[in-house]
């Protein structure tokens, strides 16, 4: 097989330690970035946030397979960029406040900025069960649909976007938006506050002025593998 271009490489040990070193995964969890039409590089099999400098990720086909040496959890990659072609990498990750949430039953609504980018709703997947089957990942990639995001009950979620920066960034908004409804929660005003939607969400669930890139860069603050200006 043919190897991952080493500026994907490094792309994807970022996304990694984006997510791992900011609470947003913890000794589970993936990434991956589309390389072409037939093929991806996930993440190395290890904690995100130990993610070494130089240290490679694995080339997957889109179709087949998983390599020995992936998780099968990486199935839910091969699914969702099969069914999505503008879809350019995918997080898959477990944090505190979209697991707190989720074991109530519950997702996001759009309660503030972050919220917006997930105003057309958060789907749930309600198995407990890890996705680790052709069959799973494919219902659960269907039940995503295009979303920018899906709960998988209490097992974290996943972020899917055009971008590797969009990818990281949804997964932070959507643990703050997490986070946001566990307050409207705890003050019992979870069906009675205020929630952003049509239009207003959609103008305010922007990508323009370097959203995705600022967050990028903040995550990346301390980098092993420094941004270049």
């Amino acid at each position: 097989m043919r190897p991952a271009p080493e500026d994907a490489q490094l792309t994807v040990r970022r996304m990694a330690r984006a997510l791992g070193q900011n609470g947003l995964s913890g000794p589970f969890g993936h990434c991956s970035v589309r390389l072409d039409d037939e093929r991806f590089l996930v993440c190395a099999p290890r904690p995100m946030a130990l993610i070494r400098a130089g240290e490679p990720g694995t080339v997957v086909d889109i179709a087949g397979e998983l390599p020995p040496d992936v998780l099968g959890e990486v199935r839910i990659h091969q699914q969702l960029y099969r069914r999505r072609p503008g879809v350019g990498a995918i997080c898959r990750f477990i944090s505190p406040q979209i697991t707190a949430l989720a074991a109530l039953g519950k997702t996001p609504r759009a309660r503030h900025g972050f919220g917006s980018y997930f105003a057309t709703g958060v789907p749930m997947w309600t198995g407990a069960a890890l996705i680790r089957n052709d069959a799973a990942a494919e219902q659960a990639a269907a039940l995503m649909a295009e979303q920018p995001a899906l709960f998988l009950n209490v097992n974290g979620a996943v972020t899917a976007a055009a971008t590797p920066e969009r990818a990281v960034a949804l997964a932070y908004f959507l643990e703050d938006a997490a986070r946001v409804e566990l307050a409207a929660l705890s003050a019992g005003l979870a069906d009675t506050g205020p929630v952003l939607a049509g239009d207003v969400a959609a103008e305010r669930a922007t990508w323009n002025g370097r959203i995705a890139e600022r967050v990028w860069e903040f995550l990346l603050r301390n980098d092993p593998e420094p941004l270049a200006f």
